[in-house]
């Protein structure tokens, strides 16, 4: 306990959100409030481990949207709703906007950008276009969330949609505009790219697959060398 003559203690507000805890759909619209925190901490765990240019450019992406967020609240300037649990301008929503942008990026990336073997199968195009889907689906539930748990208005919800998802598309033209001028390749070259080891395999290249396979070699001669030696 804080003595009188200590200021009173704050509540961090980053991943605080308010719901019903008798309300089971309340406390899976909570569970759904975090996902931007999840995203993040994905992005940096694939940053860090697969060092792939896509991901970067991404997340790049993604941070010139918040940005745009950023500015477009403080344009507009409208209140939340009156029963709100949230503080700041409303309009458009952060969440649904952030959610909306990785969600089309994703599925921009799935349908028009990877190119794998197999993948023009009909198996691989309906799996790409169900993950696709499931992505944007949760994208829809983050939004919804926002609403059911009266952080903002459905016209707030659908304006940051619209704006994340329209924003990616435009960033998805500006991605393929620095693939196709030879801007990435340049970058991938230089000394920085290098030394952090940065490469741009996952548009060609299903990593996992390629991981398994290589594991599969590894494995192969491991136990050929043990049979050896028995």
């Amino acid at each position: 306990m804080s003595s009188p003559s200590q200021p009173p203690l704050a509540s961090l507000s980053l991943t605080h959100v308010h719901y019903n805890p008798t309300d089971p759909l309340s406390h899976l619209s909570a569970y759904l409030a975090l996902a931007p925190q999840a995203l993040c901490v994905a992005y940096a765990t694939l940053l860090w481990s697969t060092r792939e240019a896509e991901i970067f450019l991404l997340f790049t992406g993604q941070l010139a949207c918040e940005v745009l967020n950023f500015v477009l609240k403080r344009w507009i300037k409208e209140a939340r709703p009156k029963q709100m649990h949230g503080r700041g301008y409303g309009m458009p929503s952060s969440h649904a906007q952030f959610a909306a942008f990785f969600a089309v990026s994703l599925a921009l990336f799935l349908l028009l950008r990877q190119r794998v073997a197999g993948a023009a199968s009909t198996r691989g195009r309906v799996g790409r276009m169900l993950l696709a889907l499931l992505v944007l689906l949760g994208a829809a539930g983050v939004a919804g969330s926002r609403v059911y748990l009266n952080y903002h208005t459905p016209k707030q919800v659908l304006v940051g949609w619209s704006a994340g998802a329209a924003f990616a598309g435009v960033w998805f033209l500006v991605t393929a505009g620095i693939r196709g001028s030879g801007v990435l390749g340049w970058a991938l070259d230089t000394p920085l790219a290098r030394v952090l080891r940065v490469r741009d395999l996952v548009v060609t290249e299903d990593l996992a697959d390629a991981g398994w396979e290589k594991w599969c070699r590894r494995r192969r001669l491991e136990i050929g060398q043990e049979k050896k030696v028995g």
